[in-house]
């Protein structure tokens, strides 16, 4: 396990109570970073189940008063880690503003709000503000180290991938007018858009069955068209498991920080930052 990694420029303190909190919280090397893991693990999963329970009519009306209760104790705890990360970063607001700062902002602030504004009705219905709680869910993957190495295969293939669907979405187009044609209003194309939905059920192997053709060009094509999806659905597989086998043959990163520039992923026996050269503190990981 390993906790969210704490770019560059959100600001590593240098000393105090800050560096303590920012060493348990933003790297996981030591008991105590692996048991605050742990802990926000366990509360993460249970706030997202009690989410999902909530949603359920015949459980929420008997047991409402309870969920309502263990939702205001996650929402609190959930409060408190959020307020302690500003604190411990020297830059509280580039990392509010964070991918992950975003998330743990969206994780609580449903709660306050249909708490303090359940009268607007700009917000349409409270229960569905509610369940955006659920987004706690995303805290997870930064708590597993093979959640970062899928992480970068993925950015690492995002080109390709990017090509990927852009030449799927040429496709859908071409197999989308060309069914549009062929087969017409009457048998259910009525329109491109349509069609293209088609075509993208049909390269997917979905298969709905809403629509399908009727003439035998009409189903000759659409022939050719899952033999096509059969072929290029295994592309980004492909793509993603080559990257991610070249992710896993490097070798693991720590979480360990250069206190110049703050660049994380040193390797333990590192003297010094492999980004400006500056000398590393020794590391600091339990042993045994």
């Amino acid at each position: 396990m390993t906790s969210s990694t704490a770019r560059p420029e959100f600001g590593k303190p240098e000393e105090g109570w800050r560096l303590r909190w920012y060493t348990v919280i933003f790297e996981a090397d030591t008991r105590a970073g692996r048991r605050f893991d742990v802990a926000l693990l366990l509360l993460i999963l249970c706030s997202v189940l009690v989410v999902i329970i909530d949603s359920v009519e015949v459980v929420r009306e008997r047991e409402f008063f309870l969920l309502g209760i263990l939702e205001w104790i996650f929402t609190l705890l959930f409060t408190v880690e959020y307020v302690v990360r500003l604190l411990c970063v020297k830059r509280p607001w580039r990392y509010a503003t964070s991918f992950f700062g975003v998330i743990d902002l969206l994780s609580i602030l449903p709660s306050y709000l249909a708490f303090f504004l359940p009268e607007f009705h700009v917000l349409v219905d409270i229960r569905l503000l509610r369940m955006l709680r659920v987004f706690r869910v995303m805290k997870i993957p930064r708590y597993f180290d093979e959640s970062q190495v899928l992480l970068q295969a993925l950015r690492n293939s995002r080109h390709k991938i990017m090509v990927f669907l852009a030449t799927m979405a040429i496709l859908s187009i071409i197999l989308g007018t060309v069914m549009y044609v062929v087969e017409g209003p009457k048998n259910g194309f009525t329109s491109i858009p349509v069609s293209m939905y088609w075509a993208i059920v049909t390269m997917t192997t979905t298969g709905y069955g809403d629509i399908h053709p009727h003439t035998p060009l009409g189903q000759m094509i659409t022939s050719l068209a899952m033999l096509l999806g059969y072929g290029v659905i295994a592309l980004p597989t492909g793509i993603v498991g080559a990257e991610l086998a070249m992710s896993m043959m490097a070798r693991k990163p720590t979480t360990r920080t250069c206190p110049d520039c703050l660049t994380e992923g040193h390797e333990a026996e590192a003297g010094f930052c492999k980004h400006c050269g500056h000398a590393l503190a020794p590391y600091q990981r339990d042993t045994g």
